[in-house]
């Protein structure tokens, strides 16, 4: 069978300008290709940013649309995002900072409140009057909300600026992991942040003698005693928990979100269907936060047990009565420190470790977490509520509903 023209034109090298003219379907069809890979991509991943068909199309150019698609989602940065991460922390944490006194004094003087759980130790702090009775219940509110209201908006606000930057990196098809990765990185940053409070409020629940020290006057109080350096050792103790942490609450609240709304598009009939649009997203947010709020506590338990060990000032061999040390008592630990005591200086990381997994092995770390589920579980909801109320306050889609 004779071949069709275009064959033989093709094989006997035409004149230029016929060759191109001859190429151009095939550049249309590869086109079509593209724009139809594309769009397969959207409906399977959402949105799809902005370079990432042509790097795959194209991978000889992948630096210039990689470098392409991370300047547009530079641009893409949005404040909104970490006012709104600020305002949900503040207000979830405040909130229980009740909760998390009596978290802390479970895992801080564990001789003390043997046995006791989280209601009947309440009843015990309450009724203590050398613990200062029920105000005791607000000790460290300041450093809380301040503390927690910077952490949220750059742990929220870094999350959403790298979760489009690494996607964009990485490619559709690793969302995920750039979702993760996204979390390390926020919670690193937040972590850092994060010390000087947190320090000061474990500090305030811990030691009586900080109990009236504000912001103002408690924080060059733990620097001049202790020295910023000592402040700040804590932050491997911080990373512990905060990593894990924002890794188990914004991935999952993500995926989950993600997940639910997939399954209402899919229920085209039905109960779902006469749902109005308003209301799921109330739904999916408020189930998406429950399951976010498991995964958090698990995951960052061991992190807050090394954490609240590591500024802790009571003695924690079950020879301490309970108190916290005064200056006296830290001038008399210079001449003699107890093994396993700790001083009003944040413990080394690795002696801390040591010494929590020494006293009951693993589920040593994972004292209070009754507790915490009940007190991580309100912060997480209440926090991820509020987080997608001001998102849509401020003109933003709920998460996982784009």
């Amino acid at each position: 069978m004779t071949p069709p023209p275009t064959q033989t034109t093709t094989q006997t090298r035409p004149h230029p300008r016929k060759r191109q003219q001859l190429r151009r379907p095939s550049v249309a069809v590869a086109i079509l290709a593209l724009v139809a890979f594309s769009g397969g991509q959207q409906q399977l991943s959402g949105r799809r940013p902005t370079g990432i068909a042509v790097v795959q199309a194209n991978p000889t150019h992948h630096g210039t649309a990689a470098s392409a698609a991370l300047k547009t989602a530079l641009k893409s940065i949005d404040y909104r995002y970490f006012v709104a991460g600020g305002t949900c922390a503040a207000f979830s944490h405040g909130i229980t900072t009740p909760i998390d006194v009596v978290k802390t004094k479970l895992q801080a003087n564990p001789e003390k409140y043997k046995g006791k759980g989280l209601v009947s130790a309440t009843l015990q702090i309450c009724r203590d009057k050398e613990e200062g009775g029920p105000t005791a219940l607000l000790n460290g509110l300041g450093p809380t909300i301040l503390g927690y209201g910077i952490e949220g908006a750059m742990k929220f606000g870094c999350y959403e600026v790298a979760k489009p930057i690494l996607t964009s990196l990485l490619g559709d098809s690793r969302t995920v992991l750039a979702f993760v990765l996204a979390s390390l990185i926020a919670g690193s940053i937040a972590a850092v942040l994060l010390v000087p409070m947190e320090s000061l409020r474990i500090k305030q629940v811990t030691d009586p003698s900080y109990r009236d020290d504000t912001i103002l006057t408690g924080l060059p109080r733990i620097v001049r005693d202790d020295g910023f350096v000592v402040m700040m050792s804590g932050v491997w103790a911080m990373l512990a928990k905060q990593v894990p942490y924002t890794f188990g609450k914004q991935v999952s609240f993500d995926v989950v979100a993600k997940f639910l709304y997939s399954v209402v598009a899919a229920q085209t009939t039905g109960k779902l269907a006469m749902i109005s649009a308003d209301r799921l997203k109330w739904i999916v947010s408020l189930l998406s936060a429950f399951c976010a709020s498991i995964a958090a506590c698990l995951f960052s338990q061991p992190g807050d047990m090394i954490l609240t060990e590591t500024y802790n000032t009571n003695n924690n061999d079950g020879g301490s009565s309970g108190g916290g040390r005064t200056s006296k008592s830290k001038s008399k630990s210079k001449s003699k420190k107890p093994s396993n005591s700790s001083s009003s200086q944040p413990g080394n990381f690795k002696t801390v470790v040591t010494g929590i997994y020494g006293r009951g092995g693993l589920p040593e770390f994972f004292r209070g977490t009754q507790a915490r589920l009940v007190h991580v579980g309100m912060i997480i909801t209440s926090q991820l509520m509020v987080y997608d109320l001001v998102k849509q306050f401020l003109g933003l889609p709920a998460t996982g509903s784009h």
